[in-house]
């Protein structure tokens, strides 16, 4: 981990020499959820394959797009399309973007995904605010000797969700009328769909959408103490004796649907901050 800082330096050089604000919050956006971009006035995007020990995204509907620009007036880094541990990158690798973002003064990290949902009273398209995870992945980005520089050798999870952040979202679903539920998010490495008796053991454990990303973001945020919210939209059905193959041009698709709310939450959270 000693010569991460070097790389996020080097990283964070290349993209504020062209772009020299500071950024309020940090945004990354999930599988069908990449044209909430187009509600930021762009100052600076650039391709990830343009950013020094960036890892390039390959999964359906990531573009590799780094964005900067502002969200009303309030300046953010936004990222179209995230890399992956499936990708065959180390999670240390995969998740430099979150240090960069922090290295350029981000406060507020914002986790978008699509996942699939194990909660029976959730439908596609719904969104739920993440107020706790479990890591199956197997992997930690913390793992190896730890640089006290970017974060302690044993932070704290007992929350790692912002409390503030999960309630404005709620609020600003109900104030939109809209579904919002609050729930646990279970990670796994994948890149494959779950099988039956995964799916009836991650609902005994308490997980109400499974995914294959956002866990280890969250922990390198909670590690660099940024506060951090995670927003799951619900793209496929996942109920062990109802099952049906998934396709993922079919989960982007719903992850779409959902993307006006997901959009609708972050720009209030953004905006609430103007005021702060």
């Amino acid at each position: 981990m000693l010569q991460l800082a070097r790389q996020i330096a080097a990283a964070s050089e290349v993209i504020t020499r062209t772009w020299s604000y500071r950024p309020r919050v940090g945004i990354i956006l999930g599988t069908g959820l990449g044209n909430f971009v187009e509600q930021i006035n762009d100052d600076l995007t650039i391709s990830y394959s343009e950013i020094p020990h960036f890892p390039r995204s390959t999964a359906i509907g990531h573009k590799g797009l780094l964005v900067c620009g502002r969200l009303g007036s309030v300046p953010v880094v936004a990222m179209q399309g995230r890399c992956h541990l499936y990708e065959g990158y180390s999670a240390r690798l995969a998740m430099l973007p979150v240090r960069v973002m922090r290295e350029m003064g981000t406060e507020v990290l914002i986790v978008s995904n699509a996942s699939g949902g194990l909660n029976p009273a959730y439908a596609l398209g719904d969104v739920m605010v993440i107020d706790d995870h479990i890591n199956l992945m197997g992997q930690n980005p913390l793992m190896g000797r730890n640089d006290r520089r970017l974060g302690p050798r044993f932070p704290d999870m007992c929350r790692p969700y912002d409390r503030d952040l999960i309630d404005e979202a709620l609020a600003t679903a109900s104030a939109h009328n809209f579904a919002c539920h609050r729930g646990v998010y279970a990670a796994m490495l994948g890149p494959n769909y779950e099988t039956r008796a995964e799916y009836r053991f991650l609902r005994q454990m308490g997980a109400d959408v499974v995914g294959m990303s956002t866990v280890p973001e969250v922990i390198v945020a909670v590690h660099a103490g940024l506060r951090a919210l995670g927003l799951s939209a619900v793209a496929n059905l996942c109920y062990a004796d109802r099952l049906h193959p998934p396709d993922a041009y079919q989960v982007t698709a719903a992850a779409e649907s959902a993307e006006p709310k997901i959009g609708q939450i972050v720009k209030s959270i953004v905006a609430n901050l103007e005021t702060v």
